[in-house]
């Protein structure tokens, strides 16, 4: 495969991913707000699949090409949504979401390159080192993990796997859809159906099962429509540029999720973190002005 050098991220790219990784970020703290999990996906599931059938019925059916990659995607989506979910029942939100996030960008970096030959300009590859050094700082602003973390910190790092895995298939799937609303509508779909299949098998003997949905139906179908339009909004950044300084634009939610965790749910923040903020808007900067 040969390899071929970026022509740099777009401004307009830029400013959607930032605008996602907000979106991002703010959906995965309802996720870790909702004490039940089983709670969460099914109301992200439905929340989801409601946002979604709109752009299903309305936009152009994605190309042919493109489904291969589109249903390898799905699967892959539901493995990182599990494993999502068991990162934040075995750790801190402020310390388990930087690290399945933070460990994506080098990662996507390598994929691009072996499997898509897709080089990031200089100044860009430089910036996505940056960026991965600020999150890298910001996941150990609490220490080390100790041994009792160590279920939480596995969990994490292969949630990081999984979304290195899906940007890539997302990523080559969405440039031959055709249809970046097309796409994005029928992955959540999809996405929402299996998850909403796999959970009402787990829940249906439940007791008061109902009831706590009801009492978190806002905050999830909040939560399933933040989480659409993030995706959506990473989509359409993919097809005007390379997916490394993609990704590692994306996974500035991190910060964003660094103080949501300091300002909802107590965490703390601290000098350690604002240092590492300022790391990460360096390595953005860069990445920007490739």
């Amino acid at each position: 495969m040969t390899l071929t050098q970026s022509a740099g991220l777009p401004l307009s790219a830029t400013v959607m991913v930032l605008v996602a990784a907000v979106a991002h970020a703010s959906w995965n703290a309802i996720v870790h707000a909702i004490e039940d999990k089983l709670v969460a996906l099914i109301l992200f599931g439905a929340g989801g699949a409601l946002m979604a059938l709109p752009l299903v019925l309305l936009a152009p059916v994605p190309d042919r090409s493109s489904w291969p990659w589109l249903v390898a995607s799905v699967l892959v989506h539901i493995a990182y949504q599990l494993l999502l979910v068991t990162s934040y029942r075995l750790g801190d939100f402020s310390q388990t979401y930087p690290l399945a996030r933070g460990s994506a960008p080098l990662l996507v970096t390598v994929l691009a390159a072996v499997f898509v030959g897709e080089l990031p300009l200089p100044l860009e590859l430089a910036g996505v080192v940056v960026v991965s050094a600020g999150l890298a700082s910001l996941v150990l602003v609490g220490g080390l993990p100790g041994r009792h973390e160590l279920p939480a910190v596995v969990a994490a790092l292969a949630t990081g796997g999984t979304i290195a895995t899906y940007t890539l298939l997302d990523g080559t799937g969405v440039r031959t859809s055709g249809s970046v609303a097309g796409y994005t509508g029928w992955l959540v779909l999809l996405n929402s159906v299996i998850t909403l299949t796999y959970v009402y098998v787990a829940g249906r003997r439940r007791s008061g099962l109902l009831g706590q949905l009801r009492r978190h139906a806002g905050l999830g179908l909040l939560g399933g429509a933040l989480s659409l339009a993030a995706y959506g909004l990473v989509l359409w950044a993919q097809t005007r540029g390379p997916l490394a300084p993609i990704s590692a634009l994306r996974e500035t939610s991190i910060v964003a999720g660094a103080i949501i965790g300091a300002v909802v749910f107590k965490e703390g923040f601290g000098r350690r973190r604002i240092f590492a903020t300022a790391i990460v808007f360096a390595g953005v900067l860069m990445i920007n002005f490739a």
